[in-house]
């Protein structure tokens, strides 16, 4: 009788499958990688990235990594409320519910490969900023930059499967993914600062989601003008902003674990798939 494989082993197999199954969607890798370096592409174009006299550093310094946070959260935020959600509608959840494998095992799976996605995607857009743009990374910073970056991950990934949960079906999922993170990354010093003619309740609204503390703690590792003040590595770390993400991921979680639901809900439609199955079936 062979051995059955250990839950480390089942949650590794699920990781690789469901890595698998993002690269072999190329839209999906498109949009979580290649977009975010679009944004970089055309900000460098528009704004330019002339050296500052006084601070030694490119405009790039700014914007690469606030770009690498969003996409970090579009990695994990955006795909997982999609895919989770069609996954739901094609009754994948349900099928995977009536197996003898762990709901935690499947879900982590989801959770690890978006993960990675996000990694590659942080690393990706500051080797390019790096490489192409003279963007400077401070050794002492990186510490921080990766506990920053796990908190921030962890974070989306619970809010993005309550956003699966939440949306009515899977064709909706997108719409609700897109208008409730894009918004948000116009006040969130994502794409843009808001300068001091902005009204103060855009601040304030920033300030009560997480993607504006996440943006904060890992880019200001970046600002020279900001870093010259530190006088250790531990300064890198913003507790405040880490603490904000924990509550919304705490939060976030609890919630997601109540209203998630790996069946289809009754009267929603049904996706095109089962409908010609049916009709081929009668």
């Amino acid at each position: 009788m062979s051995e059955r494989p250990s839950n480390r082993a089942l949650l590794w197999h699920q990781l690789r499958y469901q890595n698998l199954i993002f690269w072999r969607t190329p839209i999906s890798a498109l949009f979580t990688l290649v977009f975010p370096l679009i944004f970089l592409f055309v900000f460098t174009l528009l704004i330019g990235n002339e050296f500052i006299g006084i601070l030694g550093v490119s405009t790039a310094q700014f914007y690469t990594p606030s770009l690498a946070v969003f996409g970090a959260v579009t990695a994990t935020y955006t795909n997982l409320a999609i895919s989770t959600a069609f996954a739901r509608d094609l009754g994948i959840l349900k099928r995977v519910r009536g197996t003898p494998l762990q709901p935690w095992i499947y879900l982590g799976g989801r959770i690890g490969s978006a993960t990675w996605v996000a990694a590659i995607s942080i690393v990706l857009m500051l080797s390019v900023g790096i490489g192409v743009y003279d963007v400077v990374l401070y050794a002492e910073a990186i510490p921080a930059l990766i506990v920053t970056f796990l908190v921030g991950v962890a974070c989306f990934a619970a809010l993005g499967l309550l956003i699966a949960a939440l949306s009515p079906t899977g064709d909706s999922s997108p719409m609700v993914a897109n208008a409730t993170l894009l918004p948000l990354a116009f006040i969130s010093d994502i794409f843009i600062v808001p300068g001091d003619s902005a009204p103060e309740w855009v601040g304030l609204v920033a300030n009560l989601f997480p993607l504006k503390h996440f943006a904060v703690a890992f880019t200001e590792s970046f600002n020279p003008a900001i870093v010259a003040g530190y006088e250790s590595w531990l300064d890198h770390f913003h507790w405040a902003d880490l603490g904000v993400m924990v509550l919304w991921l705490i939060g976030g979680g609890l919630l997601a674990a109540r209203v998630f639901t790996w069946e289809p809900r009754a009267g929603e439609r049904m996706p095109w798939r089962r409908k010609r199955a049916e009709a081929t079936v009668s």
